[in-house]
Order: structure tokens, then C-alpha cells, then sequence
């Protein structure tokens, strides 16, 4: 599948971290996500934002103006909701869309292929929290570009 775009395709040239947490997370994660994320200035954050804690972070880093890459594991936006338009007009926001139109609902097969996507095109990878035997746990062990736990 071809990818679709929507947004400033110039943050594709910038340097890009991954970022990920399990849905299940560790506590101490939370702090952790919130300094890493206020420490973020220069690099493009790129993530589903799927998860409860990545969807945090991504609110919060909205808020601080952080250019973002959302890869969404389902059809691209027929209408941007309103959360986003600030960040879409001032040119900090992609939306990258990873399967067809057909694709409604994400599954966690989709889901998977576009961490693996967000992890082909970044240059280091943020893991805030891992939960054992979860997609994040595969995700890590198979990630071969720099990788950071959080709740070490």
C-alpha cells in the first residue's frame, strides 16, 4: 500500500523519534513520557499516538508546538478534527495514512505494520513503557535503530 499524506511533507526531511507505550504502562512511565516529551526541541515526534499515554503526550505536545508525524493505522482524515487544525495550519502536523480507504477500523495486525513503518523511517525510537508479551514487546525486540526505555 502506498502511503497518503496530509500536511507539511517537509517534516519527512527532518530528523524523527519514535515514540511508544504499551496500553498497559507502568506508573512511573507517565513522569518519565512528560520530561522526555518537554526535553523534545528539535526532532519531529512520530508516533499512532494509539495508546492512552502516547495520546497524552501527544496532546501535550501539541500544546508546546512540538512538530508531530501521525501515522495513523486506519484511512486518512476526510475532515480534520478541530484538535488539530492549529497544528495543520502553522505547518508542524503530518498525517501519514498507511492503508486504503477500504480500511475502517484498525486492527492490530494494521496497527503493527504502521509502528513498523513509523520505525523504518525514523532515526531513534522512545519506548515509554513495555508491557510483557504485548505488540510494544515485539516492537522493541525487532526495533535495530536506537532505542530508549523510559521506565527502566
Amino acid at each position: 500500500m502506498t502511503p497518503t499524506y496530509l500536511g507539511n511533507m517537509e517534516l519527512l526531511q527532518r530528523e524523527k523519534v519514535a515514540y511508544f507505550c504499551s496500553r498497559n504502562y507502568a506508573p512511573k512511565a507517565v513522569l518519565a513520557s512528560y520530561d522526555w516529551a518537554t526535553a523534545q526541541h528539535d526532532k519531529v515526534v512520530i508516533s499512532t499516538f494509539h495508546s492512552p499515554l502516547e495520546r497524552d503526550v501527544m496532546d501535550f505536545l501539541l500544546q508546546k508546538k512540538q512538530p508531530l508525524i501521525y501515522v495513523l493505522p486506519a484511512h486518512m482524515y476526510k475532515r480534520v478534527p478541530l484538535r488539530f487544525k492549529e497544528a495543520l495550519n502553522d505547518g508542524r502536523l503530518l498525517f501519514i495514512s498507511i492503508t486504503s480507504e477500504s480500511v475502517r477500523r484498525t486492527s492490530s495486525n494494521i496497527s503493527f505494520r504502521a509502528n513498523k513503518y513509523i520505525l523504518s523511517i525514523a532515526s531513534e525510537a522512545v519506548f515509554a513503557s513495555i508491557a510483557p508479551g504485548s505488540s510494544t514487546e515485539k516492537l522493541y525486540n525487532s526495533c535495530n535503530i536506537d532505542k530508549i526505555k523510559l521506565d527502566k
